[in-house]
């Protein structure tokens, strides 16, 4: 019997401590961010879809067998007054020369698409199609309701790649004194 209280009690610990990690959100607070069309993605994780990216990640000690990257930087999508600001990295096969040693997704816009969906469960679907960005053909970000986010970048002249992570209200800033 003290077998079963000692495994329920670390179920319990860890269960208790699961749910504090977690990024949730409430539904009527997600659809309002979507609404407003001003909103925040932050990548947590990467996923590439190239096969040579994945064999040199499982090749290193003491990997998984897992193609995923975990990021630990400000990596964002901010959507705020009609301007569209992307940062994030770039794991995979570009198939043309980039002449500056970055390969990431380092971009503004300010003419760009938004549409929107929402499915029966909740699920929202945004697409963002940037009109004044060359390389980039369209950015689809799903939000589920509770403000995790699934988004995968399809570019002209590279391979796609998805990342995960949530949204979450734009940050204040405030103007400096001069």
């Amino acid at each position: 019997m003290k077998k079963y209280i000692s495994i329920i009690f670390v179920f319990g610990f860890l269960f208790f401590f699961q749910s504090f990690s977690a990024q949730d959100t409430d539904s009527k607070t997600v659809d309002a961010l979507v609404n407003s069309q001003e909103f925040t993605f932050h990548a947590e994780r990467a996923n590439p879809t190239n096969y040579d990216v994945i064999r040199v990640m499982n090749s290193m000690p003491n990997s998984t067998a897992t193609r995923i990257l975990d990021l630990n930087g400000d990596y964002t999508i901010e959507i705020k007054n009609n301007v569209l600001d992307v940062v994030l990295p770039y794991f995979g096969r570009s198939f043309k020369a980039n002449y500056g040693g970055d390969n990431s997704y380092r971009f503004t816009s300010k003419d760009f698409t938004v549409n929107k969906s929402q499915n029966k469960k909740g699920k929202w679907i945004i697409k963002i199609k940037p009109n004044d960005v060359n390389n980039v053909d369209e950015i689809i970000i799903e939000v589920y309701k509770n403000g995790k986010a699934f988004t995968s970048m399809r570019s002209n002249d590279r391979q796609p790649i998805s990342y995960d992570g949530y949204i979450s209200k734009n940050e204040e800033t405030t103007p400096k004194q001069p």
